[in-house]
This record gives structure tokens, C-alpha cells and sequence, in this order.
């Protein structure tokens, strides 16, 4: 795989997600990391008008540690729908759209994308021409300069031949500042809070909360409940570590929660993200303490009581998440 990048793109790649150094060739176990030829997707009702659209394996494959492809999702208020998540390729796009109408006939207002990673927005290009794209201020300018670079990234991880290459670039129509949110009234008591927390995973994080119901669409930055951990390779830690925490103390204990790529749950069910990255700011911290190096904080800090069986834990603990943590505490040491 690693054949199929220049290496001017992936140093690109490099700056875009802000990799460490030791990071940047690291690919992950499997590519693709899901296949987004095979996957198919499901609809989920939550409550009057409220659906989940997630690949139909979530529910029995999310706890096996197996990588589960998008989860997305739509509202329908008086006035119209909105969708949550345009989806990797056409053919996800299109069983989406299926399922949206299985439901109702009424148009699709808006469209939320809750990061710039394509498997979240690539297929913005083949809505229609009348529905308001939502993003944050990152994701929309990070999407616009670097479109292309971003799609040889998805290659890399999800494989030629997926639809990847015909994704087109559809610029937002609104973007949600860093520290501020949106509230979007789509009829019928259903009032929509669009919440840009600064880094939770990335920049371009976009969470999604609709009180009325307590459905939460939480994206990338809580991908799945145990065993999966977060995937913090976009070169931060301890701003999502504060943002992590503060999004989970602002659900309340019986929100439905819907993971950027795992089955339903609920607030403890990701509560396991939580966990892993106090710990693991905790156990860099006390290493940089001890004048710990990189390299010996990797031999030392393990996590095995994390490591439940998650396909992509090695990748991520050792290529990204742990690297990240040392670079950000030890860093905010120095200052």
C-alpha cells in the first residue's frame, strides 16, 4: 500500500494531520481498515423522528474489536431533515438517501458534517443543490485548501477502488466558530445544537446533541465503546483530552449515544475513551517526570489493561495516541 503515495503526498498527509515524525509511513494492520464496497447500512429509530444510520455488522462485531465503517443519522422536524454524516462513497450516499426515504418525503434542509475526514463529508458533492451544508471553521477551510491530499489519505487507509476517487469537493454554507455552537430549529419541538468544542480528536470536530430526545452523535472523537480506544492521530492530546471530559459531564446519564464508529450505546458505554486517556495522561506525565524518553515511555507504558482485543490498538497506542500525549505534556512542561 504504502506504494500507492509519492512522497511529496505523504508528507503532505504528514502536515495536513499533523503526524509525528515516526508516525507518517505507519500503516495500520489491515487496509482498508474497513471496506467500503461491502458495507451495508442499517436504520435505527430512536424516537419520533429521529433515526441512527449505522453498517449492519455494529451490533455484533463493536465489542469483537473489529473496525466498524461511518455512523451517521437524520432528523425529521416540521419544516425538513437533516442528515448527519455524508457518507465515503456514492454507494453508501445512496443507501443512505434509501433509508431517509423510507421514512419521509420531506427535503433535506441540512447537511452536518462532523469532521473533515471523508468518510464523514466526501459525498457533500451529490446532494442537492438546495441543502445548507454545516461544518466547523477548520474542517471548511482544512477541506478547501488540502481536498485532494485528504483523499489520497483515505486511499491509504481504505483502499483504491472504493468511490474515494470521485469524491468531489461541495463547500460548507455555514461553519460553527472554535468555542461556539449553533442551535438550528427544524420544526416540532426539534431544536438542534450543533457544538464545536475546539479539538477532540481533530480540529474539524463537530458534535451534534438533540436535547428533546437525548440522542448525541458523538463522531470521532468517542469512535466506539470498549475495546475500541480513540484514534488521536491527528497530532494533539491535551486539548482533546480536556474536550473528551468535558463533553461526556454535559450528557446527561440516559443520552443515547450514537459513536462515529461503533454500535448505540450510552454514556457509560463511553466512559472506556474517558478512561484510556486520563490514563494515559497520567502515565506519560509520571514518565516525562522521571526523564523518561519517548522510546522508554513506549516500552513502559503499555496499557495492557486497555488492550482488550481492539485490531487497531498497537497502531494507535503506540504510532499516535502515546507519542501525541508525550509531545503535548512534555511541551506544556517546558512553557
Amino acid at each position: 500500500m504504502k506504494k500507492q503515495l509519492t512522497m511529496t503526498a505523504i508528507i503532505c498527509i504528514s502536515i495536513i494531520f499533523h503526524l509525528p515524525v515516526a508516525a507518517q509511513d505507519a500503516l495500520p494492520p489491515q487496509v482498508p481498515i474497513w471496506d467500503g464496497n461491502t458495507v451495508e447500512l442499517k436504520l435505527h429509530k430512536l424516537a419520533d423522528g429521529v433515526y441512527a444510520i449505522q453498517p449492519s455488522t455494529v451490533e455484533t462485531e463493536t465489542t469483537k474489536g473489529i473496525p466498524q465503517a461511518t455512523s451517521g443519522g437524520f432528523i425529521v422536524g416540521e419544516k425538513g431533515v437533516m442528515i448527519i454524516e455524508c457518507f465515503l462513497n456514492k454507494k453508501l450516499y445512496d443507501q443512505e438517501i434509501k433509508l431517509i426515504r423510507s421514512v419521509t418525503d420531506k427535503p433535506i434542509l441540512y447537511a452536518v458534517n462532523t469532521s473533515d475526514h471523508g468518510d464523514h463529508c466526501f459525498t457533500n458533492y451529490l446532494l442537492p443543490p438546495a441543502t445548507i451544508i454545516i461544518q466547523n471553521d477548520f474542517a471548511k477551510e482544512n477541506l478547501a485548501k488540502n481536498f485532494e491530499n485528504i483523499k489520497q489519505f483515505m486511499i491509504m487507509l481504505f483502499g483504491k477502488g472504493r468511490g474515494i476517487e470521485e469524491a468531489r469537493y461541495r463547500a460548507a454554507d455555514i461553519t460553527i466558530a472554535k468555542n461556539d455552537k449553533l442551535k438550528v430549529d427544524l420544526g416540532g419541538g426539534k431544536v438542534v445544537e450543533l457544538i464545536n468544542t475546539g479539538t477532540a480528536q481533530s480540529p474539524a470536530d463537530l458534535f451534534v446533541w438533540l436535547p428533546s430526545s437525548k440522542v448525541f452523535w458523538a463522531g470521532n472523537p468517542f469512535i466506539a465503546e470498549s475495546p475500541t480506544i480513540p484514534w488521536l492521530f491527528d497530532g494533539y492530546f491535551l486539548e482533546p483530552a480536556d474536550n473528551l471530559k468535558r463533553m461526556y459531564d454535559l450528557l446527561p446519564d440516559d443520552a443515547i449515544v450514537i459513536p462515529g464508529h461503533g454500535r448505540i450505546t450510552t454514556k457509560a458505554g463511553i466512559k472506556y475513551t474517558i478512561d484510556y486517556v486520563q490514563s494515559l495522561r497520567q502515565q506519560v506525565t509520571a514518565a516525562i517526570q522521571k526523564g523518561q524518553t519517548l522510546e522508554q515511555a513506549k516500552r513502559t507504558i503499555t496499557m495492557k489493561e486497555y488492550d482488550k482485543g481492539y485490531v487497531l490498538f498497537n497502531w494507535l497506542h503506540f504510532n499516535f495516541n502515546l507519542p501525541n500525549a508525550y509531545k503535548d505534556i512534555s511541551g506544556n512542561k517546558e512553557k
